[in-house]
């Protein structure tokens, strides 16, 4: 049998007081409706029974898949009222217009750096602890950042993608060729 999340409300019980309260009995949250507590459930078993019919995304509550189905519509609701760009998701542009604003509310604890969105600071934070999650297959090397590998193994492998468009010389990395077109000027 699936474990669901109505399956399991045998396992939560009903308070009487004066209004009737719903108690999670894995974690104790309590509910003052049965139907919020049946998507608290699904936390616990995992259950996802929204599922995008575009991609192979599931989702726990309709609501995130509504937010979801913009994505694949294009529909993009929140305009920023300093530029041209424009998110399918509120906390998208809650985001982006901390850049404008220059809020840097992440701050590092080991350092004075402080970031606007929470995922630079993860980055900058794995290069404290060192944490190699990319290693080179042909040198003892490695690095924190996916692309960071990429550029290393264009010059293992003597790859120069980047190419002038103005004599033959190429390059591996893009910032060279950038340095190099200086001298055409």
């Amino acid at each position: 049998m699936v474990n669901t999340a109505e399956n399991n409300i045998v396992n939560h019980q009903t308070i009487d007081t004066e209004e009737k309260i719903y108690k999670c009995s894995q974690c104790n949250k309590v509910c003052s409706q049965k139907c919020i507590l049946l998507i608290h459930l699904r936390t616990h078993t995992g259950e996802k029974p929204y599922q995008c019919s575009y991609c192979d995304k599931a989702f726990s509550q309709r609501s995130h898949i509504i937010t979801h189905l913009r994505i694949h519509s294009g529909e993009n609701s929140y305009h920023c009222i300093h530029c041209e760009k424009s998110f399918s998701r509120k906390i998208d542009l809650i985001n982006h217009l901390r850049a404008h604003n220059g809020e840097k509310s992440y701050q590092c604890s080991q350092c004075n750096n402080s970031f606007s969105q929470r995922t630079n600071l993860i980055r900058h934070l794995r290069m404290h602890d060192w944490e190699k999650l990319y290693q080179c297959s042909h040198c003892d090397k490695s690095f924190s950042n996916k692309n960071n590998l990429k550029s290393h193994l264009r010059s293992v492998l003597g790859e120069k993608p980047f190419q002038c468009n103005q004599c033959d010389k190429a390059f591996s990395m893009n910032h060279h060729l950038k340095r190099h077109l200086r001298t055409h000027m």
